[in-house]
């Protein structure tokens, strides 16, 4: 019996009639205001979520100080001053993301092909002349929504991606991501994933939060001893697919820039530590372009090698 619950609670999500009762009634108002939100311009949506970003880094105090936090110990070399200017653009940038998602997820096209510009789509291209599948290594930028629309006007990505625990929201997101991108796949199914990577398709993937232990090994990262999922080697050798770094920025006046990197060579090793080290590099080095845009309110060292002390302890 409970083996089958955890199977259903695992199929994707679809509409279901109970969405029109009252209980969801909220939620489909929130529906509403993002899809009114997603059909203004995009520097709208910027000076909203920097609104909104001020209002939340007064009064989400706890975010902050996790945020804060993350910022002491990644960044030691910056003086106090800079390490609070850097945690009050986190928290705008993180607020921009949330109606940029609206705007990816719902906004017309014509809103976003004029403004942003990508590099590296021949990597893509090589791959795909190889037969090989491709395993785009992201990390959690707060632009990754809008990446991956911008993304789909070149090419289809399946997304890897943890189920919302509200079943209209859940419906209603993987409609809206897969009405313009390719499949997503909830991240228990791993056999689907490597499937898809064994079929030549490009899968995004972001192997950076911490979900315990028994889901990796201790590597560094911003040189501290972090939780990294080792999933990024067991699917690229699985798979037989190669790693190519995914990288996106926005700017102040509304533009983004989207970086594919060359793949990554002679991975993956073979060896958990050796292959999540040298993928948390990579992501470092992502963020350090932009380290207000990463989404630093999420407790990245939550999880504390034996003896050593809890980060976040208030």
């Amino acid at each position: 019996m409970t083996n089958t619950r955890t199977k259903a609670h695992h199929l994707p999500p679809v509409f279901r009639w109970r969405f029109l009762s009252p209980r969801f009634w909220p939620t489909w108002v929130l529906l509403g205001f993002l899809w009114l939100v997603a059909q203004l311009p995009v520097g709208v949506n910027h000076w909203l979520g920097k609104q909104l970003g001020r209002l939340l880094y007064r009064a989400a105090k706890r975010r902050r100080e996790i945020a804060h936090t993350n910022i002491r110990l990644c960044f030691p070399e910056l003086d106090p001053q800079a390490q609070t200017e850097m945690l009050r653009q986190t928290f705008e940038s993180t607020a921009i993301g949330f109606f940029e998602a609206a705007l990816a997820l719902w906004g017309p096209a014509r809103h976003l092909r004029r403004c942003y510009t990508i590099t590296g789509l021949g990597y893509l291209e090589a791959a795909k002349a190889q037969g090989q599948g491709v395993l785009l290594l992201g990390s959690h930028l707060t632009t990754l929504d809008m990446a991956g629309r911008l993304l789909a006007f070149h090419v289809k990505v399946d997304m890897l991606y943890r189920q919302d625990p509200n079943p209209l929201l859940a419906y209603m997101l993987v409609r809206a991501r897969e009405g313009f991108n390719g499949d997503c796949i909830i991240t228990v199914e791993t056999r689907r994933l490597i499937n898809h990577l064994r079929s030549g398709r490009v899968v995004w993937y972001a192997p950076d939060q911490d979900y315990g232990i028994k889901h990796g090994v201790f590597a560094p990262f911003f040189g501290i001893p972090a939780v990294s999922v080792s999933g990024t080697g067991r699917f690229a050798r699985l798979g037989k697919a190669q790693v190519i770094p995914f990288s996106h920025y926005r700017n102040d006046q509304g533009h983004y820039e989207i970086r594919l990197g060359p793949p990554l060579a002679a991975f993956p090793s073979g060896e958990d530590l050796a292959d999540c080290t040298r993928v948390n590099q990579v992501l470092e080095d992502m963020i350090r372009v932009k380290p207000e845009q990463y989404l630093w309110v999420h407790k990245r060292f939550k999880s504390r090698p034996a003896g050593e002390p809890d980060f976040y302890k208030r």
